[in-house]
């Protein structure tokens, strides 16, 4: 009667897999066999030797845990069965920032379950970053720059890729974007309290807009965004009269410093 020594899966090179995996069956006496037991599933094997009997996880294996591999001949007489583990694919669940800026990329926690296999996250067509999880829930990597970028804002899908699987694209996503340039401001004097409006591009989603003074002094601007291209701020008070400059920042980092006279 057939023997089996082990269960080798061909992805893994180990006893643990995922549905559409090759496995090997190693062992003795196994060249009658015509059916694999995988659980309570019947799979038809690929290929049959005396020693080896390769097959494919079926689709219909459970999302994860221990399955018994046993085989059956033609007389019908079955193996001893070993255990294989069925890895469960990853999910994906969220970031720990929703964006970055295109020129450097950076500093990203990826959220889901199912990670300790884990050997790379994929970000869209910006690339792909190796890791090594050591939890199960959520594992770090450096995103890289999206240097060819030429949009505002590039939205990108994250995936994590594991021995169960790639997690689904679309499900978590970051969005790169391109720091914003300022191109004039009407009028180019002004002093506190005054409205300046601020000429540019890539004002999309603007967290700050900056003053500095001669002394290199600096406050926050109260704002309003009008367009992508166009934006109303306040002079604030409190700055030394004198050369300065404005600044607009957004995910995509710091603007050019424009230059604006504080009266």
């Amino acid at each position: 009667m057939a023997t089996i020594t082990s269960v080798v899966d061909t992805t893994t090179t180990t006893n643990q897999g995922k549905p559409g995996d090759t496995v090997q069956i190693n062992g003795t006496a196994l060249a009658t066999t015509t059916r694999v037991n995988f659980g309570s599933t019947a799979v038809t094997p690929v290929s049959v030797t005396a020693t080896l009997v390769t097959f494919v996880v079926p689709s219909t294996a459970p999302c994860s845990g221990q399955v018994s591999i046993s085989v059956t001949s033609n007389v019908g007489a079955t193996s001893n069965a070993l255990p294989f583990f069925v890895i469960a694919a990853p999910t994906t669940t969220g970031l720990s920032v929703t964006c970055l800026p295109a020129s450097a990329g950076g500093a990203v926690t990826l959220f889901g379950s199912n990670f300790l296999t884990g050997t790379q996250v994929v970000v869209g067509a910006v690339g792909n970053v190796a890791v090594t999880p050591t939890q199960p829930a959520q594992v770090a990597f450096t995103a890289p720059a999206n240097p060819g970028q030429v949009g505002t804002v590039s939205t990108q899908p994250v995936t994590i890729t594991t021995a169960g699987g790639s997690s689904a694209s679309g499900t978590t996503l970051i969005d790169y974007y391109l720091a914003p340039a300022i191109t004039s401001t009407v009028p180019v004097t002004g002093t506190a309290g005054d409205s300046v409006t601020i000429n540019g591009t890539g004002f999309v989603g603007v967290d700050t807009v900056t003053f500095t003074d001669i002394a290199a002094a600096t406050a926050t601007a109260v704002f309003t965004p009008i367009s992508t291209t166009q934006l109303v701020a306040t002079v604030p008070g409190g700055l030394a009269a004198g050369a300065g400059t404005i600044t607009v920042h957004t995910c995509g980092g710091n603007s050019n410093a424009q230059a604006f006279t504080i009266t």
